[in-house]
């Protein structure tokens, strides 16, 4: 990175933290033009003022909006379109794709929670405003939301999981490593009893969102990447618990009878999803559950072989699944599923988040379809409609501007010229 472009970054830091402390202000944004998700149509001239760091009102067409005041700031973007600020619903912030497998041990703990502030940083910038952070190790998600809503470090808005809940020996475990080292995560169950304890736990030190690993997986050890790991009755008394708790929950499951056990469980969302059947796709219609496809990083997985330190069996597991998992999104897609955006950010590197918008349109899905998964849809399923995912008054003015015309190049999205976290600019490139 240029030294301009790092001096740059660390000034709109440095601004986005100060204008938190400040408190109260009125900022109008104007553009040429804008993109209103729910039509999915562009809007031209649009005029956003946003207060407090709200949306107080929206004007078109050069109108002005009436009550505005005297001494608001004014950031006039040009000749771009500004959509919603993006949410991902499943990253990794406090992982490194540069980092893997055994390489990992090279590193103190403290580290990774150094990494995520950087990495919550690079997020923020790409244009994603919301994240849900789908597992981090002592609870570092969790302290990282803290200093961001405090104002203390820049990065997005993170609905936390802390601890993703596994079996002995699972996904979720660490099994990669000898008897002699034996180390058993605290989020490992073994029982419907203790996952339903495990949710309260969690709970009780800050999770917003409960991540589950139902199946093996591709960076898992030792395991099959489809195989079930949690019964349905675990699974059932996670979703039980969450509920009651006003929690929702995500699944990790790539095999087919992990999924359908997940869906019937009453799991909310479905990851990776790469090995679902025709039945399965059916189910997910039936019990309105989501599909969360992370369909772009088998192209970084594969292209990096075992230069990060991925181990040769977890890119067999990927050359296995790959393709499939496009293939089961195209049928997903096509039978009307509902479907997320998410990238599992952190297998690949962070800030690259956007560049799955065209491989969704690559797959079946039209710009627009792919946009409202990262919009509106990834908002109605964190259950925070009200908050994010649209350009609409009383949401945080979250905002990103991109040149052209999104709707017919997506990959504008990829190279954001202005990114505002709740009115204020984080990024003015």
């Amino acid at each position: 990175m240029a030294v301009s472009t790092i001096l740059q970054s660390t000034l709109a830091a440095i601004g986005l933290i100060a204008a938190a402390q400040a408190g109260a202000e009125t900022t109008i944004v104007t553009a040429a033009r804008m993109l209103d998700v729910e039509k999915g149509a562009i809007v031209e001239r649009p005029t956003i003022v946003v207060t407090d760091g709200r949306i107080a009102a929206i004007a078109t067409r050069g109108d002005a909006p009436a009550a505005v005041p005297a001494d608001a700031k004014k950031v006039d973007l040009g000749d771009v379109t500004l959509v919603p600020g993006l949410i991902d619903m499943h990253v990794h912030l406090t992982s490194l794709a540069e980092v893997g497998g055994y390489q990992t041990l090279k590193y103190t703990d403290s580290f990774w929670g150094a990494i995520g502030v950087a990495n919550a940083l690079k997020t923020l910038r790409a244009g994603f405003t919301s994240v849900r952070n789908v597992g981090a190790g002592d609870f570092q998600d969790i302290g990282l939301k803290e200093a961001i809503d405090g104002g203390w470090v820049p990065g997005p808005r993170i609905t936390p999981a802390g601890y993703a809940i596994g079996a002995t020996g699972g996904h979720c475990d660490n099994n990669a490593l000898p008897p002699s080292y034996d180390k058993q995560e605290p989020s490992v169950v073994n029982s419907p009893e203790e996952a339903r304890a495990k949710v309260r736990w969690l709970h009780k030190y800050g999770a917003e969102v409960i991540k589950i690993c139902a199946t093996g997986g591709v960076f898992s050890l030792g395991d099959s990447v489809g195989g079930q790991q949690l019964s349905y009755e675990e699974m059932k008394a996670i979703a039980d618990e969450a509920h009651m708790l006003h929690m929702r929950v995500a699944a990790h499951a790539h095999g087919d009878e992990g999924i359908k056990a997940a869906i019937l469980a009453g799991i909310d969302t479905i990851e990776h999803c790469s090995l679902a059947s025709d039945e399965a796709i059916k189910l997910a219609i039936q019990h309105k559950t989501w599909f969360d496809m992370d369909i772009y990083n088998d192209d970084y997985i594969l292209a990096t072989g075992t230069k990060n330190g991925t181990e040769q069996e977890s890119l067999d597991k990927e050359r296995m699944i790959g393709l499939k998992q496009r293939q089961t999104f195209q049928r997903a897609v096509r039978a009307g599923v509902q479907m997320l955006f998410g990238t599992d950010a952190g297998v690949y590197p962070h800030g690259d988040n956007a560049r799955q918008f065209a491989k969704m349109v690559e797959w079946g899905m039209t710009p627009i379809q792919a946009i409202r998964a990262a919009t509106t849809s990834a908002a109605q399923a964190l259950g925070r409609s009200e908050d994010v995912g649209s350009l609409a008054v009383g949401h945080y003015g979250d905002i990103v501007a991109v040149k052209g015309d999104p709707l017919a190049d997506v990959r504008t999205l990829e190279h954001p010229v202005a990114v505002l976290k709740g009115g204020v600019p984080v990024a003015m490139n």
